[in-house]
């Protein structure tokens, strides 16, 4: 028998399953979704691009044939997409979820548009093109590190929470403490709107490291079985070289198998160093979210799924 959890003499529940890459919130978030009468709202920022299946993870036809998915098959590879435009859409897609009295799941590892979703995006400076390129010439002239050290002066808080090769996000730190002439932290904290009218119930996966890993490294390598090369072919023959989305994390590796700058097996060597990286950055960022429950297994696991569950009906109680 199907629950249906919203109620109309309180705010609608809404669940965010968080984790790291392969840690299986696809998988739980369809569980969930099936006994609870639920739709899922992917917080994915490569997702959203159309054409783009292999490299992605997508949940499989078969899996959104079972439940509605939204937020998936967004945009064309060449467009660009941010997370102003992600939240916008993902609060559109809750409220209608929400509205058809079912319950809205938003499962993803994009730390970035969980946030501009639940927390809302502070409305920044405008971009200082002159500023930008003193900047970008400055780090090719001094080298990786000098970046981080300008933002440390002005922003510590940022400075720590950037990664040092991280440019373009250390250059947007600069230049919203420049023009605000406070830290970019502490600007972040005004002029934000969070997402209001929903009791959110946040559930994290952690996996241990060494299975996760392993996973990680499988799934890498079973993308590159799939096609990825080719895929990636037929999509740099169609849009080009230029779409910001190719540079990401298999694709970036498989476009330099096509240009000859790595052989296969270090391209799969690359992805799943790069995989794994990623993994690491997605659990300290989650780490500071509030109030999560976090449960020590994979997504696919019956015994996760049960306590996931019984999360979920705790919730409504």
């Amino acid at each position: 028998m199907v629950a249906v959890l919203v109620s109309s003499a309180r705010e609608p529940l809404l669940v965010v399953l968080l984790g790291p890459t392969a840690s299986g919130k696809t998988a739980l978030s369809i569980e969930l979704a099936e006994r609870f009468n639920g739709e899922i709202v992917s917080c994915d920022s490569v997702a959203v691009y159309r054409e783009m299946e292999i490299g992605t993870a997508k949940p499989s036809s078969a899996e959104r044939a079972r439940v509605s998915h939204h937020l998936i098959d967004v945009y064309a590879p060449d467009e660009h997409s941010t997370a102003g435009d992600y939240a916008r859409l993902g609060r559109e897609a809750i409220n209608q979820i929400a509205g058809r009295g079912r319950l809205p799941i938003v499962t993803g590892g994009t730390g970035l548009y969980l946030r501009a979703l639940l927390e809302g995006l502070f409305a920044g400076p405008q971009r200082s093109q002159e500023l930008r390129t003193r900047l970008e010439r400055s780090h090719a002239r001094r080298g990786a590190g000098w970046l981080q050290r300008i933002l440390r002066r002005l922003d510590v808080a940022s400075a720590e929470r950037i990664h040092t090769n991280d440019v373009p996000k250390l250059i947007r730190a600069i230049e919203v403490s420049l023009a605000e002439r406070r830290p970019m932290s502490a600007v972040w904290q005004t002029g934000r709107e969070p997402l209001r009218g929903f009791r959110i119930l946040r559930i994290g996966l952690e996996p241990e490291r060494n299975a996760l890993y392993a996973r990680i490294n499988e799934r890498a390598k079973q993308m590159f079985d799939e096609g990825l090369i080719e895929e990636t072919r037929n999509l740099i023959a169609k849009y080009g070289e230029t779409p910001r989305a190719f540079d990401s994390l298999g694709y970036r590796q498989a476009r330099a198998v096509l240009c000859g700058e790595m052989s296969r097996e270090e391209a799969v060597a690359a992805a799943q160093q790069g995989h794994r990286n990623y993994a690491k950055r997605q659990q300290t960022w989650f780490r500071r979210e509030p109030d999560v429950y976090w449960l020590k297994g994979f997504g696919d696991d019956p015994a996760i799924v049960a306590e996931a569950a019984e999360l979920v009906e705790q919730a409504d109680r």
